[in-house]
């Protein structure tokens, strides 16, 4: 047993305070176990699935303006509707989904988004069109429902996975699900080519008019997505809740105390009929006490600075990932004009795939990992600060450098490189550590609420990147833009470096440290009488899970 658990273990005149920093530190001291592995499989598993309903678009979006438009493409407006919605739900539902979790439970909430995912993902893969109505109508509003149970996937998978977590590995847990989001972009990659390749034959015979081949294809790309969210579904809905949720929130110290217990061993979550309505006296979460909160210096710079680092980094993450078939195109690997109009359409959209696949093997993947290994013993605080200042070195050369890369096949590749090494310094950078400091630098009663703002913030920026994006990109022709672009996400790359500063380092320490609250008097008076035996059962079940 560790000097840090066998100090804290409570004695036979333990109060509720006493009781609440013994079971906190079991779980802050806890080993890795079979339980922590299960919980980042289960969150990673939902972002995956985010990831490729999310990106799968970009492609999905070429092939919905062939059917649609004879072998033509969507309409500027129409391409906009198809990106954004995802993007705008997602807004929402990190917000309201943030909220409730704090209000009603992680549990309670844990499961609901993902079967919002699910109904709207097969939403989208039967859509259909008639006289009076759009297929694009209807494709927008299946994504906005899909994306506000991805929206609410955010808080309450990085709110979980922390809470849940011991002190010295809950970054590499962290990083460990938001890593599935990687594996979701490259799947939709493969799917996609694999797709288009067992629809060859349909797509280069087939007339214009009746592209049934390409139709199927990318419902088939889509209605795929729900499939792993389908898989995850049962073990979310029964995961325990978490004991930080139930002690400083549910006020119930003693059930949390056995919750330790039994998640550490057995990883079940049993309900004690006796001890459930036993209340400890602890600060409530009301919009008087939220105000308060937050309108502490030291406590408002780090929601501002969480919340504005992770709206810079979507503005260069969402403008490049669901417009890389454009920025393919541009560098001339996503465009095929030789042969029929029907070979050009197959050539194309295996380009893009195969682009695709690259960019995520080349740049996201490995971006990931190197986070993982290192945020734990490094940090989070150095590794967002090193990933903005050197996104915002290679957004300036691949803008200002824009032209000169692309006259020559050396330059093209060149920018390829510059553009994979784009995606692995946002992974080994500011798009894994936007998402799990605000999983820890909040008290529990905000501390979903919290993340659930910082990422709305940041689909805020995406959401802005998309308009823009579609706005600016073709001022003075197709595509003509797209350099000024990539310097404007440079800027954005800086202002990020500064909101960084205002963030506390977060590493080995627990989330109560970071909370800005003193915890020495947390708990208001005692009102769960100390037993002798309970302490005694206790003591006995810490030491023997320790020699485990």
């Amino acid at each position: 047993m560790s000097p840090e658990v066998e100090k804290a273990l409570p004695t036979a005149g333990a109060n509720a305070g006493e009781r609440r920093r013994a079971a906190l530190v079991e779980v802050d001291e806890a080993k890795f176990s079979w339980f922590h592995a299960k919980a980042c499989i289960v969150a990673g598993v939902g972002f995956f699935t985010d990831a490729y309903d999310i990106f799968s678009i970009s492609i999905v979006a070429t092939m919905i303006g062939y059917v649609y438009h004879q072998g033509g493409s969507n309409t500027p407006n129409q391409d906009l509707g198809l990106k954004v919605a995802t993007p705008i739900g997602t807004f929402l539902g990190q917000i309201l989904f943030g909220w409730l979790a704090d209000q009603v439970g992680r549990k309670r909430m844990y499961g609901i988004e993902l079967i919002i995912i699910i109904i709207g993902t097969l939403g989208q893969a039967v859509a259909g069109q008639a006289p009076a109505i759009s297929i694009y109508g209807v494709i927008i509003m299946w994504r906005f429902i899909m994306g506000m149970g991805i929206g609410g996937d955010y808080p309450l998978s990085a709110v979980i996975t922390s809470e849940f977590a011991a002190r010295r590995i809950r970054g590499r847990m962290m990083a460990a699900v938001f890593s599935a989001q990687g594996w979701g972009n490259l799947t939709s990659g493969i799917v996609s080519l694999i797709t288009i390749v067992a629809y060859k034959n349909e797509i280069l015979s087939e007339p214009l008019t009746d592209l049934k081949g390409i139709d199927q294809a990318w419902r088939i790309i889509i209605g795929l997505g729900c499939v792993p969210g389908a898989i995850a579904l049962y073990f979310r809905l029964t995961i325990p809740e978490t004991p930080r949720y139930t002690m400083d929130i549910e006020r119930n110290i003693k059930q949390a105390s056995q919750d330790v217990d039994t998640y550490l061993t057995t990883g079940t979550y049993v309900v004690d009929p006796i001890h459930n309505t036993e209340r400890a006296a602890v600060p409530k979460a009301t919009w008087a006490d939220f105000s308060r909160y937050f309108s502490q210096w030291k406590n408002f710079k780090i929601l501002f600075g969480a919340a504005w680092s992770w709206f810079a980094l979507d503005i260069a993450f969402y403008g490049l990932g669901l417009n890389s078939s454009t920025i393919l195109a541009t560098i001339g690997f996503g465009t095929y004009t030789k042969g029929t109009k029907q070979q050009n359409m197959y050539q194309t959209l295996y380009n893009v795939a195969i682009g695709n696949i690259i960019l995520s093997v080349g740049g996201l993947l490995p971006g990931y990992y190197f986070t993982m290994a290192f945020v734990d013993f490094w940090g989070r605080k150095p590794i967002q600060l090193m990933g903005f200042i050197l996104l915002t070195i290679i957004f300036c050369c691949m803008g200002f450098g824009y032209h000169a890369m692309l006259a020559t096949d050396s330059g093209e590749k060149a920018f390829v490189f510059l553009y994979c090494l784009a995606n692995f310094f946002q992974n080994f950078g500011p798009n894994t550590t936007t998402f799990i400091i605000p999983g820890e630098v909040f008290p529990t009663r905000y501390r979903s609420t919290g993340h659930g703002i910082s990422a709305a913030s940041g689909k805020l920026g995406a959401i802005i990147s998309q308009v823009g994006f579609s706005r600016l990109v073709n001022i003075g022709g197709k595509n003509a833009w797209l350099n000024h672009i990539l310097e404007l996400f440079a800027f954005f790359m800086l202002t990020g470096i500064f909101s960084t500063l205002l963030l506390p380092e977060t590493k080995n320490l627990t989330l109560e440290d970071l909370s800005n609250e003193d915890q020495t008097n947390f708990v208001h008076g005692a009102c769960i009488p100390a037993v002798p035996e309970e302490v005694a059962r206790i003591g006995s079940e810490h030491r023997a899970l320790h020699q485990l």
